[in-house]
């Protein structure tokens, strides 16, 4: 699949793709938030999702109705959601952000807000904690596939290679997060890489990178911190279901106007940090 794309990356920076390329329909080859959000800053293109059934477990753990009796209880608080929300989500939010900027959203983008509630992924919103400092009122969300990529994995990897270094994802346990050399995003870990002096890498995200990262550094040796972090829903889309989705322009993304407008907001604010 990523061999035949024509984009590769993490979900805003393909959004952001989808925005700026001159093609009229997207096929978004991931999971439902992503094609979404697509939506939102591209709402006159035609978004579709090859396999509408390819969800995100953490994305779910949260909805607007949930997201709302959590507001209720903190009615002065700013909400910054993760991009890894669904659209109705995000319209309910003042800020978004990724992996990747969640740090700078909450020093830059909140740094007035006296309570801020993160959601929907606990361990991003405590890797957040730790680097600014800031108190965040934390969902209980979680990746079910990072949370698999325990202390241990890592600990046998970095004894069967000694000479690499550990990327992680901001997802992980915090506990596993202690044992890396890096925390970056997946893009963060893509170009890190490549500029990198090293040779070995400890990979400790979703299994689908590698692909990526061996193809793009092809004297680079890469090594899965746990194999068995694999996300199934990323893997439903088949080359017969962008086909199918290219002839009959199916399974398309549709919102309501109210949520793209508000969701675009929360988007376009995070943009707007630099």
């Amino acid at each position: 699949m990523q061999d035949i794309a024509d984009f590769t990356g993490d979900s805003l920076g393909l959004s952001i793709q989808a925005r700026d390329t001159r093609a009229d329909i997207i096929v978004f080859c991931g999971v439902r938030f992503m094609a979404e959000t697509a939506k939102v800053i591209s709402p006159h293109k035609k978004v579709l999702l090859p396999r509408q059934e390819a969800g995100c477990p953490m994305a779910d753990m949260i909805d607007r109705e949930a997201l709302l009796r959590l507001k209720e209880k903190h009615p002065e608080a700013k909400v910054l959601c993760y991009v890894n929300t669904s659209a109705e989500v995000k319209a309910e939010c003042d800020l978004c952000c990724t992996s990747a900027n969640a740090p700078l959203v909450v020093e830059k983008g909140l740094q007035g807000a006296r309570e801020i509630i993160f959601v929907p992924d606990k361990y991003l919103g405590s890797y957040v904690v730790r680097k600014t400092g800031r108190r965040l009122v934390l969902w209980d969300g979680y990746c079910p596939v990072h949370v698999k990529i325990l202390p241990q994995h890592i600990e046998k990897a970095k004894r069967e290679h000694p000479q690499a270094e550990v990327l992680a994802h901001p997802e992980c346990r915090s506990e596993a997060l202690e044992l890396a050399d890096q925390v970056l995003s997946t893009e963060g870990m893509c170009r890190y890489v490549a500029h990198a002096s090293g040779e070995e890498f400890i990979v400790a995200t979703e299994v689908g990178i590698l692909h990526r990262l061996r193809k793009e550094n092809p004297r680079k040796r890469f090594y899965s911190a746990f194999e068995g972090a694999i996300c199934e829903d990323m893997k439903l889309t088949t080359l017969k279901d962008v086909l199918q989705a290219l002839e009959e322009e199916k399974y398309e993304i549709t919102l309501p106007e109210e949520v793209i407008e508000k969701a675009s907001r929360s988007i376009e604010r995070m943009l707007q940090l630099r």
